[in-house]
């Protein structure tokens, strides 16, 4: 069995990378808690180029309102090594107004059933991404 070819690593500009990130349902939100890093995986929207998440009272997620966070999604195929990644990294502030909350509410539908009435929207202060991609055929020969 042969092993696909090494691919080749792009930086992603800013804006196609915001547009990636905006093209999937599902990401991980990179947060302090007691000290020690934590990973949850959450659905969300891309609102503006700030990344949108409801959640319920009592969520662990509720901490991370006021700290600087970080948020990643990502597309990967196994079989061929390609695919791409995205970290927003910026502010966690809890909406409060509540024309923007009954309009998040509209756009970012929970996958769980637990009354998600806080809305987190963090802001895309520093913006990485990348892409990898297939070796073009002439350069995997050389």
């Amino acid at each position: 069995m042969s092993m696909p070819a090494q691919g080749q690593l792009t930086e992603l500009l800013e804006d196609e990378a915001i547009e990636l990130l905006a093209s999937v349902p599902m990401g991980r939100l990179v947060f302090t808690m007691g000290g020690l890093p934590t990973v949850r995986p959450l659905n969300y929207v891309v609102d503006d180029g700030a990344v949108v998440i409801r959640t319920h009272h009592g969520s662990s997620t509720l901490s991370c309102v006021g700290s600087i966070v970080a948020f990643e999604a990502d597309t990967v195929d196994l079989t061929t090594r390609t695919g791409w990644s995205v970290v927003v990294t910026g502010p966690a502030v809890l909406v409060e107004e509540p024309s923007t909350i009954a309009r998040y509410a509209a756009m970012v539908r929970p996958w769980i059933d637990h009354g998600m009435t806080y809305v987190i929207r963090i802001k895309a202060d520093v913006v990485n991404g990348f892409r990898l991609s297939a070796l073009d055929p002439a350069e995997q020969s050389r």
